[in-house]
């Protein structure tokens, strides 16, 4: 598998424009493999990714695997994962890697050649990071991001209530740790067309964030739509004028719908139109 020479921004873009502005969790926890009469092991980890690959990943513009589902199972699950990525990037679908790294030095590079090398077995279109070491400690995964044409979502508001306690806290210029990584965002992204690819993940659950710059040049990946109780049609009054670069997060809303094929195609297919509405007339 390798990486591809046009940035993660610009190809996210496209896929937005052509697809719909929707991302797909595969979240193959206990609980929803249950649901679909699948046992908790490999074997139902790999049905479980595989149908939701099947269904959705011609017509959605992201999917985005959560790796810890993955990674409990051990090297056979990582392998489920690579299958996985390379199923739903051949089908033409970005594939986001939920996997929420964050650390220093040597450690973060390593994580960052594992998702962002060209030619790692586990590459991905874009990896979540988290920045709570700092900022800069991100550094060997934003150089590698642009290197290989991919790209970063970092964690800036998230939906969590825990996450308040430190992304609002207030820094001595008195501007919130949530705002700050906003602005380093807006400085990686500064005068890239049509779309940076270093985006922000901010919770679609938040409601007025007016006091918040989310214009940043960049996507603005956004959980919370469907089972944590978010609709599309939310969106503008969250995200007001950034609301054209949001790529809203669905994952139960749309899994809970498997295992038959027809009917996850279809509640993604909702989810998108009502996506698209909200955004075109925002």
């Amino acid at each position: 598998m390798t990486g591809t020479t046009k940035p993660f921004g610009a190809r996210l873009r496209r896929a937005m424009d052509e697809r719909g502005p929707l991302c797909v969790g595969i979240d193959p926890h206990a609980s929803l493999l249950a649901e679909w009469g699948l046992d908790d092991d490999v074997a139902g980890l790999e049905r479980f990714s595989r149908t939701v690959v099947e269904a959705v990943a011609d017509r959605v513009a992201v999917l985005k695997p959560q790796s810890a589902f993955f990674e409990r199972f051990g090297s056979r699950g990582v392998a489920v994962l690579e299958k996985s990525v390379e199923e739903a990037r051949a089908a033409g679908a970005l594939v986001v890697m939920d996997a929420k790294r964050g650390d220093i030095g040597s450690t973060m590079a390593a994580y960052a050649e594992s998702f962002l090398r060209a030619d790692a077995p586990l590459f991905s279109d874009a990896l979540t990071v988290s920045p709570y070491l700092g900022y800069g400690s991100l550094k060997p995964a934003v150089d590698l991001a642009r290197e290989s044409g991919a790209g970063l979502f970092v964690l800036a508001l998230t939906s969590n209530p825990e996450g308040g306690e430190v992304q609002h806290a207030v820094r001595a210029d008195g501007r919130s740790v949530g705002a700050t990584m906003l602005a380093h965002l807006a400085a990686e992204n500064a005068g890239e067309t049509p779309l940076g690819s270093f985006g922000a993940v901010v919770g679609a659950t938040l409601g007025d964030l007016s006091s918040y710059d989310l214009d940043v040049n960049g996507p603005l990946l956004a959980p919370g739509i469907g089972a944590q109780g978010a609709t599309p049609a939310d969106l503008p009054a969250v995200f007001g004028a950034a609301v054209r670069n949001v790529v809203p997060n669905v994952s139960r809303g749309v899994l809970r719908h498997g295992p038959d094929v027809t009917a996850l195609r279809n509640a993604a297919d909702r989810f998108a139109d009502e996506v698209r509405t909200a955004v075109a007339v925002a």
